[in-house]
């Protein structure tokens, strides 16, 4: 009896899960100051490569990538890239990529 109604379960939750569609990291508002090498398309070849490395899938987005970034933590700081606001990256991608970067304008 359990038997089944576990597979059951296990079924339905795997429907689910393949029904839901994925589009890859959430876009939101940006809220983290980045220094980043450079800023490129999601479509572009060079963004598409680093989310493969990292397991990400950036299909459906189209907003500017900053590549090698890292926190602006002091004000003032010498950037020497592209000064961008981004969604902060993620720990697990070491500041290669930063999602829905925006140029900081003075």
């Amino acid at each position: 009896m359990f038997s089944k109604l576990s597979v059951v379960v296990t079924s339905v939750l795997i429907t689910l899960a393949a029904a839901i569609p994925w589009n890859g990291p959430p876009v939101t508002p940006p809220t983290s100051d980045q220094c980043c090498t450079s800023v490129v398309s999601s479509t572009s070849d060079a963004a598409s490569a680093v989310a493969a490395g990292l397991g990400l899938d950036l299909t459906g987005l189209n907003v500017p990538i900053g590549l090698s970034c890292s926190p602006i933590t002091v004000v003032g700081n010498n950037c020497g890239g592209t000064t961008v606001t981004c969604d902060a990256p993620q720990k697990e991608w070491a500041g290669l990529i930063a999602i829905n970067c925006i140029p900081i304008t003075a």
